[in-house]
């Protein structure tokens, strides 16, 4: 229930992006909820729920919340290095030992994981590139003038670092 929550919210700024169709991001007008994102959720939920055996889904899982933690971990170390400047709600200590460590176990739990659950994994981040060649990668904020400006600062601001 909490991971529906959270992948709702995840699609929700996806679509504030324009990664995924603007309309699906919008707000409930009187409870400020991402409402046609949360039922399109819950439908989808309800479907693979329905169809999967519970292992399956739970492996789906697994193996998609610890990429998730993957992902995290190196962002950690690369946006410490590459915007040291950027305001942050909390420090991670001990970078990069803790953050490596903390891939690396992960990366052992997928490991362990069965192999069918590998091939589901590699079908739905096939899905997903083929969802942002088709869709995201033409109509997402980064793809206008927004993204060229974004990138001219970001090459900027490694030229005055000098890196």
């Amino acid at each position: 229930m909490i991971l529906m929550l959270g992948q709702s919210r995840i699609l929700f700024a996806m679509s504030r992006d324009h990664l995924l169709p603007p309309g699906l991001g919008v707000v409930h007008h009187r409870y400020g909820t991402p409402y046609r994102i949360t039922i399109a959720t819950g439908v989808a939920v309800a479907l693979l729920a329905g169809f999967l055996p519970i292992g399956t889904l739970a492996e789906l899982v697994n193996i998609g919340t610890l990429f998730a933690f993957v992902l995290v971990s190196i962002a950690v170390i690369v946006l410490r290095r590459t915007r040291p400047d950027l305001p942050r709600a909390f420090r991670v200590p001990f970078v990069p030992v803790l953050p490596i460590l903390s891939a690396l176990a992960c990366l052992y739990l997928m490991l362990n994981l069965p192999a069918d659950t590998w091939v589901r994994f590699a079908g739905w981040m096939a899905l997903g590139f083929v969802v942002y060649v088709v869709y995201g990668r033409r109509y997402s904020r980064l793809a206008g003038a927004e993204g060229e400006a974004a990138a001219a600062r970001a090459t900027a601001d490694r030229g005055a670092r000098g890196g």
